[in-house]
């Protein structure tokens, strides 16, 4: 008991020294969620991700937006990062009052990271894999018999499209941050994977099996 009140301490403890930052963010995708309805034309913006600095020259070169200050910029490229997207059939569907067990977020205003668990006739929404695998690995915090999982569905970092948890590769070292920070990000093959650590600064790919408590709780900056 101690040992799960103390990992469960590090982990919240992890997340407060990170509010500040996560509620810039979500206040930047909020500002920009405002500028694209009111002056860009959000069909042409770019969907893929990337870091900030990358997002922002591919609006640029979209043109979907009128020439904009540095400000208003960086708050539509936290938006088209971070914000609504346009989903197909392929991708999962997330209700809107959706909230991930895990942190609380509204897991449908980050489609690009939303997973997904089915445990027995109950369906969970994840904003991001790292909380879904905090969910699937902390049984001492998250009680629940994990023999009634029948599903585990993630997102394709590139496409959105839903990949089985199992079959999808992982990269858990990059540069490029979701809704909760470091994140482990999705991929279908490993040819996506491999170009997404060279753009990224990404050193490894992990499969399903392989992601440990130790990864999970490295990506909060909690080390064991």
């Amino acid at each position: 008991m101690i040992k799960i009140l103390l990992f469960t301490s590090l982990i919240f403890g992890s997340l407060f020294a990170n509010e500040q930052s996560l509620a810039k963010i979500a206040k930047l995708s909020n500002k920009g969620e405002k500028i694209v309805k009111t002056l860009c034309d959000s069909p042409k913006l770019p969907l893929s991700g990337g870091s900030i600095e990358q997002v922002i020259k591919k609006i640029k070169l979209s043109k979907a937006c009128p020439p904009l200050s540095k400000t208003k910029l960086k708050a539509v490229a936290y938006y088209v990062s971070n914000g609504t997207i346009k989903l197909s059939a392929k991708h999962l569907e997330v209700p809107v009052n959706a909230k991930c067990p895990v942190c609380g977020m509204y897991v449908s205003k980050y489609p690009k990271w939303a997973a997904f668990m089915r445990i027995g006739e109950k369906k969970y929404y994840f904003d991001g894999v790292k909380d879904m695998m905090k969910y699937y690995i902390f049984d001492g915090d998250f009680i629940y018999d994990r023999s009634k999982i029948s599903e585990i569905i993630v997102s394709d970092y590139y496409t959105l499209e839903k990949i089985p948890a199992r079959e999808a590769i992982y990269v858990p070292d990059s540069n490029v941050f979701g809704p909760m920070g470091h994140e482990l990000i999705a991929f279908k093959s490993k040819k996506s994977a491999k170009t997404f650590m060279a753009e990224h600064d990404a050193k490894e790919m992990i499969l399903f099996d392989d992601i440990t408590d130790k990864i999970v709780m490295s990506l909060d900056g909690i080390e064991q």
